[in-house]
């Protein structure tokens, strides 16, 4: 399980330090891809090949699932961490989340997220004013 915030850098050359609590859940190799909200997802290829076998189920002949699967997978990057824990974030990647420096890598149970710091403090923020408002929602979950 992946949690946890973590403030990095990207340097000029795209590569970003992986917190070393999140390297030996993602393995040597694992999948970023375009995530929701504006930020990257990370999963290592034991979560991406369920997620994989999941999307697979979605009726093609359904608008929202072939854009949904095109979303997701045309923005899928293999990675790997080089000798010092880093990652290269593929330059479509990094625009996309407009991470341009400064970059929070959170875990979020099955996937570590990387947002820009600018893109996230704003998110969090935002979700702090409506946090009440969310959890009385979920309610089925006894949280």
């Amino acid at each position: 399980m992946f949690m946890g915030e973590y403030r990095h850098n990207v340097d000029e050359k795209g590569r970003m330090i992986i917190p070393a609590k999140f390297r030996e859940g993602l393995g040597q190799s694992f999948v970023v891809t375009r995530g929701l909200d504006k930020c990257l997802f990370v999963y290592p290829y034991e979560e991406w090949t369920k997620l994989e076998e999941q999307l697979k189920t979605l009726p093609f002949t359904k608008k929202d699932a072939r854009a949904f699967t095109r979303f997701f997978f045309s923005g899928a990057s293999e990675c790997e961490l080089d000798k010092q824990g880093r990652v290269n974030l593929a330059s479509p990647l990094r625009q996309y989340a407009h991470i341009e420096k400064e970059c929070v890598v959170i875990g979020v149970s099955n996937r570590v997220e990387v947002w820009s710091q600018s893109m996230w403090e704003h998110y969090v923020g935002e979700s702090e004013e409506s946090l009440a408002e969310i959890s009385e929602n979920l309610t089925d979950f006894d949280l």
